[in-house]
């Protein structure tokens, strides 16, 4: 096929989903060409890293590259870093590009693959330069290089990120306290059990951790920042995170007029209402057929397997999006693995003993059927849930509360159900 002639893929993003699409297409033959625009510096990178193995300076940390160099060079893909789309118009199928020029970029497909950005409360303070998100390398960097001469951190938020970071900054010595505005740490997804151990979890590693505290302000004196609560009391802190969710980047949809909703629309095929448009990962919000439900969903899991299935339709080879969600989070010596989704849940079954250095997990159900399962040290009670919920199985849940019981019992009572 003739430059002329190829079709021009343009991808807006560059994280997770926009190396994984690209590695698809190439995987399929497809015979096009691929750009890809990001506004960061760099190529696409790992993320998870930033809350954890990024913040150590004595580990001289380096971006873990989620495709080396050479992939994009010997398959011809043409990379734009800190550039930023401001506008699509979508008759003329182009691109306005803001960066070190402005510049207009032609399309025939586009894939939307912009991401989420991590939320700063609407409080005085938030703006000061030592509060911070750990959403990108230059953000990870800032709070890295502000360790060694720091002696405590203000976290507020206890989601995934929050306490990762407060896993991985206590660790380097840091007085860490943990502000969370809710009555218990991880309250958007998982169940009270699940969070009673991480928040003995964490106060057993020396964190201060504080729930139904909301933070109100933050101010300098003297060189120091103090962090306020509504109930009057005061945090002292050389830098301040942030860990209080994230808002899918889906203006540009928006100002394009295609639908969004807590993210960009789409359908099985991960297409917009626009035939020529697909959007991908945290920015896209997409009806999930085992759940029956709408849903945007933030995780490493759901960025590639969308990709996967915005790249099949691209290359004429359409199979609609069925992929379970999942997702992980390392916390000291605890790996803590999600497969399925709980929200909705009528019935919680503990299964082993939740206290330290014991591995186990809680089963979600909704009318007696598996819908999710939270591992914590336990991957084969996670690798039986992935098994169970997608074939909506409902399995025996005597035999799922004793922790005596064989998982293949449960897999086997499950299929006969």
């Amino acid at each position: 096929m003739s430059s002329e002639s190829q079709q021009h893929c343009v991808i807006v993003g560059a994280g997770h989903a926009a190396a994984q699409l690209c590695a698809s297409l190439i995987q399929s033959d497809w015979d096009g060409k691929l750009t890809v625009v990001g506004d960061e510096p760099h190529a696409p990178y790992h993320r998870p890293p930033l809350s954890k193995t990024q913040l150590n300076p004595a580990d001289n940390p380096e971006l873990q590259w989620i495709r080396p160099a050479a992939f994009y060079t010997d398959n011809n893909i043409e990379l734009l870093t800190g550039h930023r789309v401001t506008e699509i118009d979508r008759n003329a199928k182009t691109l306005t590009l803001d960066g070190p020029d402005t510049q207009s970029l032609s399309y025939d497909t586009l894939v939307l693959a912009t991401g989420s950005t991590h939320r700063k409360l609407p409080i005085p303070g938030v703006d000061h330069p030592r509060v911070s998100t750990l959403q990108t390398a230059a953000q990870a960097e800032a709070v890295r290089n502000q360790v060694p001469n720091a002696k405590s951190v203000v976290i507020i938020g206890a989601g995934f990120i929050g306490l990762e970071a407060a896993s991985s900054l206590s660790k380097l010595g840091l007085n860490v306290t943990v502000l969370e505005f809710a009555d218990r740490v991880l309250s958007r997804v998982t169940s009270p059990p699940v969070s009673a151990f991480f928040e003995s979890l964490h106060k057993n590693n020396g964190i201060d951790l504080r729930t139904s505290a909301q933070a109100t302000a933050i101010e300098e004196q003297d060189g120091k920042l103090t962090v306020h609560t509504k109930a009057g009391d005061t945090f002292p802190a050389d830098f301040v995170l942030m860990g209080v969710g994230a808002a899918p980047n889906d203006q540009l949809a928006a100002a394009a007029d295609l639908p969004t909703d807590n993210g960009i629309h789409v359908n099985e095929f991960n297409q917009t209402a626009d035939a020529s448009i697909y959007a991908v990962g945290d920015c896209a919000n997409q009806h999930h057929p085992l759940y029956d439900t709408r849903m945007r969903l933030e995780s490493v899991q759901n960025a590639n397997d969308q990709a996967k299935t915005a790249a099949a339709a691209i290359a004429g080879q359409p199979k609609a999006h069925t992929a379970l969600p999942w997702f992980w989070s390392d916390q000291y010596d605890v790996k803590f693995q999600i497969v399925g989704i709980s929200t909705g849940y009528d019935q919680c079954i503990v299964r082993g003993t939740p206290e330290p250095g014991q591995p186990f997990s809680a089963w979600y159900f909704k009318d007696k059927q598996l819908i999710a399962v939270d591992a914590i040290n336990d991957p084969r009670a996670y690798a039986v849930a992935g098994k169970i919920i997608p074939m909506q199985g409902k399995p025996n849940q005597a035999l799922v509360a004793d922790a005596s019981s064989e998982l293949k019992a449960i897999l086997q009572s499950a299929k006969e159900s």
